[in-house]
């Protein structure tokens, strides 16, 4: 960009001076005029670059993300890494970089689970027969959440409600929170797997399905 300027002002200014003498004047008028269509040229040419970096500049103004947050993006769950002026690089859980351009964050929806908090809730899903004692299930998630789960749990919201019944069972939801969305991944799998081992020591709790047929009445 520097090169480009001092190109133009070397060029605007060798014309301006060949304009005070007569006999040269139309050799300045020619530069001035090839110097605005090399303008134009080069300014339609550089419409993409110069609106990556305009958006580059609003981003660091408005601060959509940060260093650090956690996004979800095209599908894919990641954490911001590098915030440059024309792109973004954001680090897949698997490892794998993403790379979006500046725009991206301006023109389309994301999800910023960082944004303002970093505390983030998380749902885990089970079904269990009817005959299940859910105040006992209540207490094993309480019991797993503070002696297990203490580096992953932040000790906010806990809960576990019956969400639906139907005619394989109830279908029990546990809620919980941690400080961020790894922590909380790794805490409903936990709990997954403690809840199931405890209702597995209760085989009546396991769902099955029912079944009844009727004789049909006389006719």
């Amino acid at each position: 960009m520097r090169r480009v300027f001092a190109i133009a002002i070397y060029l605007i200014t060798g014309a301006l001076l060949l304009l005070q003498f007569e006999v040269v004047r139309h050799i300045g008028v020619s530069i001035l005029a090839s110097a605005g269509i090399a303008g134009l040229v080069i300014g339609l040419a550089a419409q993409r670059p110069l609106s990556a970096l305009l958006a580059g500049v609003q981003l660091s103004v408005s601060q959509p993300i940060r260093i650090g947050d956690m996004v979800v993006v095209e599908g894919e769950i990641g954490t911001i890494e590098e915030i440059r002026l024309t792109y973004v690089v954001v680090k897949i859980w698997d490892l794998r970089r993403l790379v979006l351009p500046i725009t991206y964050f301006l023109d389309r929806p994301f999800q910023n689970w960082s944004r303002g908090a970093q505390q983030i809730l998380g749902a885990a899903t089970l079904v269990v027969d009817f005959s299940a004692d859910v105040d006992a299930l209540r207490a094993e998630l309480k019991r797993v959440l503070e002696r297990e789960g203490g580096s992953l749990w932040d000790g906010q919201v806990q809960n576990l409600m019956v969400t639906d019944a139907t005619n394989g069972g109830m279908t029990l939801r546990i809620l919980v929170s941690s400080t961020d969305s790894g922590k909380n991944f790794d805490l409903r799998c936990l709990l997954r797997e403690r809840m199931l081992a405890f209702i597995r020591s209760h085989p009546q709790w396991l769902p099955v399905t029912r079944e009844e047929s009727r004789n049909a009445p006389p006719m």
